[in-house]
């Protein structure tokens, strides 16, 4: 067989070795939160984009970054060095993942012509350079332990720490921009391009040594013995893989659910809300901006990843992930009709951590069950293509992100959503940011319910596979 089991290995790795694979995304999650929450907005309100020039960017470069990611899976899976398959792209690109980082988030001093050329390459290089470290990176999951409930528990340290560096970032962003500004004698309120870029500087830099850490901290113990096959035959498996196409779908449109929300934040923050709103307890007063709720957010999610152990020991992974979807369809549509006063945005904070507690149980979900699927392609294709089923994942959370992204700028644009300073903007625009964080959101959560609902990789199922694969691997 295409796997087997170092005699002796412990069926529970080391919390260590836990510890350093959660670092790693950290790491990811720290660039991705920002790229999601952050760049439509830096796009067209600072760099200069008109918001269809937006729409079409992050479409077309999503899009690349999705397709390469199958290319890395193949690549990585015929990757071979005396630190394993996958954990040595964490040292190879740790650095350009930084350096490319900074430059995305760098205004240059050109017309609109260069500065959009500028736009579509930095951002390809970064999706690209985000591809070739992050689609290894979750391929570990699949070579660390061969158990399937320790994967699940390797996968809840990975979104705890994910969601950690999500909340230093989302709720630091906006401060580090005004302490540069501060810094530089800007004036409170200015967005400034070279505030955000050095702000990006801190954050890549943090980024960069996060991932050294993973690489120190963590190693392959499921040896690959793995006969040679081509990229055909293994695409072919693949394509045959019934529960990969299943929890792509279900994936995609969770993922999109996701993007739709942390995209309209800031312009539902910037033109719902307002500037100036306040959450007050007893005498004590806080500013309400969309920093502080996504951050508030990325917490909860880690209360989430941490009882999804418990939970899926008791009901199983697909129902689950079922019951959030429901849960997260509901509780969507009620955001829609929160009142705007001081009251209502202590219910939205409230709906925000309901929301983000089940989110934060589904994510570890998802690389669990593509460990899953790969145990499955195992046994059935007798092919061990862990690197390009994890990169499907990858995929998946990146076409959600295009799609979701732009989707949000296209409808935006559409009903006449102005970017300048200070506009005024028309109802019908309101009403629709308001439903691009409500009903929009619960459609496309509805549609992740559908595909989950056919997902046949049950627990009784896959503790068949795992003794088949066990007597298959220690001979």
């Amino acid at each position: 067989m295409s796997e087997i089991i170092s005699a002796g290995q412990p069926a529970k790795a080391p919390l260590l070795n836990k510890i350093g694979y959660g670092l790693g995304d950290m790491s990811s999650s720290m660039f991705w939160k920002i790229f999601t929450a952050y760049l439509p907005f830096f796009y067209s309100t600072i760099f200069g984009l008109s918001l269809v020039d937006a729409t079409f960017l992050m479409l077309v470069t999503r899009i690349w970054d999705a397709v390469s990611d199958p290319m890395m899976g193949v690549i990585a899976d015929r990757t071979s060095t005396k630190w394993g398959k996958y954990r040595p792209y964490l040292l190879w690109i740790a650095i350009p993942f930084a350096v490319v980082g900074v430059l995305l988030f760098t205004t240059p001093d050109m017309g609109y012509a260069g500065k959009r050329i500028w736009a579509y390459v930095t951002y390809i290089l970064m999706m690209t350079v985000y591809t070739a470290i992050n689609v290894p990176y979750g391929a570990m999951l699949g070579v660390m332990t061969s158990d399937s409930d320790e994967k699940t528990v390797f996968s809840s340290f990975r979104m705890f720490f994910a969601y950690a560096g999500s909340f230093i970032v989302l709720a630091g962003w906006e401060p580090l921009c005004k302490a540069f500004n501060s810094m530089r004698g800007i004036e409170a309120g200015v967005n400034d391009p070279v505030s955000w870029q050095y702000a990006m500087i801190v954050v890549a830099a943090c980024c960069a040594v996060l991932f050294f850490m993973t690489f120190a901290l963590t190693k392959e113990t499921v040896k690959s013995e793995k006969k040679e096959t081509s990229v055909a035959s293994d695409l072919g498996s693949l394509f045959k893989n019934a529960p990969w196409w299943i929890l792509l779908g279900g994936v995609l449109f969770f993922n999109l659910f996701n993007a739709a929300r942390y995209t309209a934040g800031p312009f539902f923050f910037a033109s719902v809300i307002g500037d100036g709103a306040q959450l007050k307890i007893f005498s004590a007063e806080f500013l309400f901006y969309s920093g502080i709720f996504f951050a508030v957010g990325e917490v909860a999610n880690m209360a989430g990843v941490a009882m999804t152990p418990m939970i899926t020991r008791k009901i199983g992974k697909k129902s689950t992930f079922m019951g959030c979807l429901v849960l997260l369809i509901v509780l969507s549509c009620l955001f829609f009709f929160v009142p705007l006063t001081t009251g209502g945005y202590w219910v939205m904070m409230l709906l925000q951590v309901v929301i983000s507690v089940l989110t934060g149980v589904v994510s570890p979900l998802v690389w669990s069950m593509y460990a899953d699927i790969a145990d499955f392609a195992e046994l059935k294709f007798k092919t061990a293509s862990t690197g390009l089923i994890f990169s499907s994942s990858s995929m998946a959370q990146k076409f959600g992100g295009a799609v979701g992204g732009s989707a949000v700028t296209a409808i935006l644009a559409a009903v006449g959503y102005s970017t300048e300073a200070g506009a005024v903007q028309t109802e019908t625009a309101l009403v629709w940011v308001r439903a691009l964080m409500s009903f929009v959101p619960a459609a496309v959560a509805a549609l992740s319910l559908l595909f989950l609902f056919f997902y046949p990789l049950t627990t009784k199922r896959m503790k068949e596979i795992q003794v088949e694969l066990d007597s298959c691997r220690l001979k």
